[in-house]
């Protein structure tokens, strides 16, 4: 299982780069000023998804950690995380999963599909497996019936959440990545091209028993990025802040 150490470690390489952080209006990922290809952005890009990975490690919720990331970020007028469920046909669990969550018929576990949404961004897809005999029967029908996340379904039960694997799909500094790539004196830049899955998360969940009664697939979004720089607010800006951002229009052309 991954610790956090490795992550804060890896943050601390990241030469001390802050990110600024301050209220924006709500936007849209059409808003969005694009980041522009360089030393700075990558850096930037890699310490948030660095950041964003430690909470996980260390919170009980992923669902908590998104709303507060979309909170943090103004990405929603009302930063609220849905589960919008995803017609799919059910996936069958594993011989490693169901010996992870202790059980021994298939049938004792129900899967859930979902996209997790804050306002129009989609954050996180998740695949779960649950045990529905360990939870109440108000749990399984909120489950069942509306887009409430896991999450917050399961609150009451005071879980635990174990990292079983993280995988990165995507990352702003590849092996061999260098910041001497970049000429700093350049005038333009491309902008920085952003996957649609930027790493994976497997998860058990515990209850306070010490039960596991769920092991959750997530994986996380590129549009989790979808917020606005500071100093990117307008297309074509000069301020020193805005260095870092590429105009929209241009970067579409």
């Amino acid at each position: 299982m991954p610790s956090p150490s490795k992550f804060l470690t890896a943050a601390s390489r990241l030469c001390g780069v802050g990110v600024m952080l301050f209220a924006a209006a709500p936007i849209s990922g059409k808003d969005v000023a694009p980041r522009r290809d360089d030393c700075l952005a990558r850096l930037e890009v890699a310490n948030l998804l660095v950041d964003l990975n430690i909470e996980l490690l260390k919170q009980r919720s992923a669902t908590l950690v998104l709303e507060s990331w979309c909170r943090t970020h103004a990405m929603a007028a009302e930063p609220r995380i849905v589960a919008d469920r995803v017609p799919a046909a059910a996936k069958p669990a594993t011989a490693e999963q169901m010996q992870r969550l202790q059980v021994t018929d298939p049938n004792q576990l129900r899967y859930r599909s979902v996209a997790l949404r804050c306002g129009e961004h989609v954050l996180s897809r998740a695949d779960n497996w649950y045990v529905p005999e360990r939870l109440s029967a108000e749990m399984n029908r909120l489950l069942e019936t509306t887009d409430t996340p896991f999450g917050k379904v399961v609150a009451g039960l005071q879980p635990t959440r174990s990292t079983i694997e993280v995988q990165t799909l995507w990352s702003a500094m590849p092996a061999g990545w260098t910041c001497a790539r970049f000429d700093p004196s350049a005038e333009t830049f491309p902008a920085l091209e952003i996957p649609s899955e930027l790493f994976q998360v497997r998860a058990l969940l515990r209850g306070v028993d010490g039960l596991p009664f769920s092991e959750v697939n997530e994986v996380y979004q590129g549009a989790l990025l979808n917020f606005t720089q500071p100093g990117c607010e307008g297309s074509g800006a000069t301020t020193e802040a805005s260095k870092g951002c590429v105009d929209a229009d241009t970067a579409s052309r």
